[in-house]
């Protein structure tokens, strides 16, 4: 019943999504080739009429007159008429590199959590990743890009006019990309999607269904980040309209999965045995390795954010290198000075934490700027991290000490180091004389405010279809089992030397006795 329940649940959101009639808009204005075809026939008619009257008033002249005018009506329509969008080659390479950067970013989340979590565990940590590509492409084809980036209504949410990848095809969009395919645009935001999903997975780790998992992941999608995502890079979104910037993802990606994050954390409760059974991770190796391809997708996320392969990707590369670099020393060196040890782990972590930072500022800031913001995150978000226990809440793998303290941190940075001699297009920060601290207040505090009440409603929503903690049993016999059936590592004893040695298999799901068996080298 709880199967059918899910599917329900899931069919009742798109039957709203794609019923509310709210989003019916207004018929969209006719296209610029409209409006100039338009142009062309006034400044012809206008023409034709004068040179009716020249020909009137100087018969002996008529032909030089009307040849004249042809000539300057011509030259009117070729100045009138704008060059219409044109792909670029090099761009769009550009451009699908990094959004294949950012799509191995997910994988690599998947092994910088997995290896962090008790080794029960991984697999279903793994899957909470791996499986929000699956869920989140098919819902940004249907209906998720057009909502984040659709046709403006009101300021908060994109039409359903492109539901489907409807008008999103090779041709680009000037709006958004004038040297990109509008498709290519589109598939490169959606990593963007996914990633956020899985971000969020890392607070709640270790203790919640996945068929909870399931149903809140596509409510959450579709209704905090899809919204989210209009009001901060959609045209006619309010954010954008007020101000704000976030180049590649400081609130609509990291506020946004920290602070939701958190909620559920709490609203699901501690681990069970946190505090008294020892919880350290299982496979660091895999948490550096998952940091490493964390840290090279990243050259996609940002710089691929410029949306071009021009001297504004190159800006946001060596902010973002800058920025991770500083913040891992940032990291070791606070922690070697409490514990007296740098870990690996907390290298990694430092790493992570300078690119949370750096990403709303990636593309407004100067390298400088980018050491100073990379050495606080590092400092900040190891503080958030230690001061955890003694806030009292279990945020597993600190997707809030890193991704939520780290995003608001950079929005705020962002506010105060940002300068047009950067971006041109972007705005002056309080450090250069400008005004827009407040505006990155204003969007950090209503990212605060839309994720955390969305995501205490869709809990609430989904803990009454399925109990979203698993039971305590379950909790003990580890995720991996009790939700996938199936295990991570199974158990192998060694016995013997080097030339030649024996092992005892034994697995949690092996229908008969362990057995020993001998190889040789």
């Amino acid at each position: 019943m709880k199967r059918f329940a899910l599917l329900a649940a899931i069919l009742l959101l798109f039957t709203c999504l794609f019923g509310l009639p709210a989003f019916a808009d207004e018929p969209v204005k006719a296209d610029a080739k409209a409006a100039v075809t338009e142009t062309k026939s006034d400044a012809k008619a206008t023409d034709a009429k004068a040179t009716d009257a020249s020909v009137k008033e100087t018969a002996p002249e008529a032909a030089a007159t009307t040849e004249a005018v042809a000539t300057d009506a011509a030259a009117a329509a070729e100045t009138a008429a704008p060059e219409p969008p044109k792909v670029d080659t090099g761009d769009t390479a550009f451009v699908i590199l990094s959004a294949a950067l950012v799509m191995l970013m997910t994988p690599g989340l998947a092994l910088f959590y997995g290896g962090m979590v008790r080794k029960k565990n991984v697999l279903s940590t793994i899957m909470h990743s791996f499986i929000a590509i699956g869920l989140v492409s098919v819902l940004w084809v249907l209906y998720g890009y057009s909502l984040a980036f659709g046709p403006d209504i009101n300021g908060l949410i994109g039409s359903l006019s492109w539901a489907g990848f409807n008008s999103v095809g090779a041709d680009p969009n000037p709006d958004y990309a004038a040297t990109l395919p509008h498709n290519v645009f589109a598939m490169f935001q959606l990593m963007f999607a996914i990633i956020t999903v899985a971000l969020i997975s890392g607070a709640f780790a270790e203790r919640m269904k996945f068929s909870a998992f399931l149903l809140f992941s596509a409510l959450w999608v579709s209704l905090i980040y899809f919204p989210l995502a209009h009001w901060v890079w959609g045209v006619g979104g309010w954010l954008r309209t007020l101000g704000a910037l976030d180049f590649a993802g400081g609130t609509v990606v990291h506020i946004s999965s920290g602070v939701s994050g958190l909620v559920l954390a709490i609203m699901l409760g501690k681990r069970r045995g946190l505090g008294t059974t020892p919880m350290p991770p299982h496979q660091l190796p895999m948490t550096v390795l998952g940091a490493g391809l964390l840290w090279f997708g990243w050259f996609g996320f940002n710089a691929g954010s410029a949306l071009g392969a021009n001297g504004l990707a190159g800006s946001a590369f060596v902010t973002t290198n800058t920025a991770a670099a500083a913040a891992a020393m940032a990291w070791i060196f606070a922690e070697w000075i409490r514990q007296g040890k740098p870990t690996v782990l907390g290298a990694a972590s430092g790493a992570v934490a300078g690119l949370v930072v750096i990403t709303p500022a990636a593309g407004f800031v100067t390298p400088m700027s980018s050491i100073i913001m990379g050495v606080l995150a590092g400092i900040i978000c190891y503080i958030a991290v230690v001061l955890k226990p003694r806030l009292g809440y279990d945020d597993a793998l600190d997707a809030f000490g890193i991704h939520g303290v780290g995003g608001t941190f950079g929005a705020i940075a962002t506010g105060i180091f940002a300068t047009t001699s950067v971006n041109s297009l972007g705005a002056d920060g309080l450090l250069y004389g400008g005004d827009l601290l407040t505006k990155q207040l204003i969007a950090t505090g209503a990212t605060y405010a839309f994720a955390a009440v969305g995501t205490f409603i869709i809990y609430q929503i989904v803990n009454a279809i399925f109990k979203a903690r698993v039971s305590a049993e379950d909790e003990e016999t580890g995720l991996d089992i009790s939700q996938h059936g199936e295990e991570g590592y199974p158990d192998f004893v060694v016995h013997g030397g080097i030339s030649s040695f024996s092992f005892v298999e034994s697995s949690a799901t092996a229908k008969s006795p362990a057995k020993e068996m001998v190889h040789g080298h």
